[in-house]
């Protein structure tokens, strides 16, 4: 079953590969490959530029090859509320549904601003969708867990940014968030943070981030302040240290890094934190130079050997620096039967058991093992 579900799974990322590079042809008209192309940007940039033919008034477009970094990739990035609460979900695909018909609610259980942290329960709980997402179709499952809890709860949909504002082709749909530059995604969470912080009247908060929501947050806690604000971060399939696209690092990469200049216009299609995302870019030269951690904060990683979109799985992980704690986990270390994804990790009682315990080791309750498929389903079930 695990063998078979590893070429399901890799079929389907071959798929959504050659989908790119089909899209990349049949804009440009591309030449087929005779020879393996030389495993560098300038190379695929080469190779597609090629195939590019002269528009109506004479110009040609010109192939970019962006290096990834926040000021080579123009990006106008925004933050907004997600206000009415939505329902309870115990499964990814109905949560995406949901998300995309109520692309601004938030979860249940979440951004109760009246809520008024106990002292078994002392700091609110920030959390952190990722790319391509929304605080409801992410932290559908998790939210109203801990709510139930006992914890203030609170999220926001953070890196909105349009086609024509660097957002690349995702933002077409509703509530697909987390496209624009990172560097601005963390100065929006620490705007957030502040407003939670005041609003609570809580000293620090605890942070739960999926995917680029981890990432964000450790350039919070880096670069804006969030060391002095964050107790505890907790991230699930995290992209700290960039990913290479199942092995394909560095066609990962210069896919990701290339954009078509139609006669001056430059759109990256697959938006700037994709292409930020992407292993070796500038951004994580920055984010990791001194290190994973920062003094002070106590960071819970957790990884599953089934995760398409940051892998290697244990990239994710993190390597304590002075000061700094650092658990990390294996999703299937003591439970096999849990298959979860990349996404549908944010539906798995076992995740929900985690973060629970990372939040508060001396009183959560212990750790959940159920089966929880891959792709379909969430919550324990199909």
């Amino acid at each position: 079953m695990t063998a078979t579900s590893h070429s399901l799974r890799r079929a389907l990322c071959g798929l959504g590969l050659a989908a790119v590079l089909s899209a990349a042809t049949a804009l440009g008209s591309a030449p087929a490959v005779a020879t393996p192309l030389e495993p560098t940007l300038d190379s695929l940039a080469e190779f597609i530029q090629a195939g590019l033919h002269p528009a109506a008034d004479g110009r040609t477009p010109t192939v970019i090859a962006d290096s990834g970094s926040s000021s080579g990739s123009a990006s106008l990035s925004r933050a907004t509320d997600a206000l009415r609460e939505g329902p309870a979900m115990s499964a990814y695909l109905p949560a995406l549904v949901h998300g995309l018909v109520n692309p601004d609610d938030s979860p249940a259980g979440a951004n109760r601003w009246g809520c008024e942290p106990s002292a078994a329960h002392p700091r609110p709980v920030v959390l952190l969708h990722g790319t391509w997402l929304n605080a409801y179709d992410t932290f559908a499952y998790l939210s109203p867990r801990l709510a139930e809890a006992g914890y203030c709860v609170f999220t926001f949909n953070f890196g909105k940014s349009g086609l024509l504002e660097g957002g690349g082709i995702a933002p077409i749909l509703p509530g697909r968030n987390g496209v624009g530059s990172m560097v601005d995604s963390s100065a929006q969470i620490a705007t957030f943070v502040d407003r939670v912080l005041a609003a609570t009247g809580a000293e620090k908060v605890d942070i739960v981030g999926h995917s680029q929501g981890g990432t964000v947050a450790n350039h919070f806690l880096k670069f804006n302040g969030g060391q002095a604000k964050v107790d505890k971060l907790v991230t699930f399939g995290a992209t700290h240290h960039g990913t290479s696209l199942m092995g394909l690092a560095t066609l990962g990469r210069m896919i990701n890094n290339i954009g078509i200049d139609i006669l001056g216009f430059y759109r990256p299609m697959v938006g700037v934190a994709n292409i930020e995302q992407a292993v070796g870019s500038e951004f994580y030269a920055t984010l990791n130079a001194n290190g994973d951690t920062v003094p002070g904060v106590s960071y819970t990683s957790v990884a599953t050997r089934y995760d398409e979109v940051t892998n290697p799985y244990d990239w994710a992980f993190l390597t304590a620096g002075p000061n700094a704690t650092v658990d990390n986990i294996t999703l299937q270390d003591g439970c096999e039967q849990d298959i979860s994804d990349h996404l549908t990790m944010m539906y798995s009682p076992r995740v929900a058991s985690i973060t629970l315990r990372a939040l508060d080791p001396a009183h959560a309750p212990a750790l959940v093992c159920t089966f929880n498929p891959w792709f379909f389903g969430g919550g324990g079930s199909l």
